[in-house]
């Protein structure tokens, strides 16, 4: 599926539409992304600043839909674990970054090739209007060469 149609699905899908959270760049090979999550009044926390629970899922699938893309149908590639460490208040609104990197994909297929499960761990952070940290979260994804690709 081209990535601006990709795009396009993916800010309609209710759970991230209705929290605020828009993927504003998605690269045509699936190895970049960004996403904004604006502060709205329907999603600050009691004190006025963004909902810590919309902070995380502003994280959820980019890495998994990333290395999906990128390593193609011969992977499982699922999230496995992921925390978040806050760090400042997001008295504005929010942006991420996912990247994934040649050198990430060439360690993934060393790493399994003979069939073994691989738990890399992603960290990203998020940053507000001024660059500023808001919090930083880890993400690790299951990743395992489905037994058709090795040829077992």
């Amino acid at each position: 599926m081209k990535a601006n149609l990709f795009r396009w699905m993916v800010n309609a899908w209710p759970p991230l539409f209705f929290a605020g959270i828009k993927v504003t760049y998605l690269a045509a090979d699936y190895r970049e992304a960004r996403v904004t999550l604006k502060l709205r009044w329907y999603n600050r926390n009691y004190v006025g600043v963004q909902y810590g629970g919309s902070l995380m899922s502003m994280t959820d699938p980019w890495y998994m839909l990333l290395l999906m893309h990128s390593l193609g149908k011969d992977y499982f590639v699922w999230d496995k674990h992921a925390e978040i460490d806050f760090i400042a208040p997001g008295k504005t609104h929010v942006y991420a970054q996912f990247k994934i990197t040649d050198e990430i994909l060439a360690d993934i297929r060393a790493k399994t090739a003979s069939g073994e499960k691989y738990v890399p761990e992603f960290s990203v952070d998020i940053l507000d209007e001024h660059n500023k940290l808001v919090a930083r979260v880890k993400r690790r994804v299951y990743i395992k060469l489905k037994p058709r690709a090795r040829g077992n």
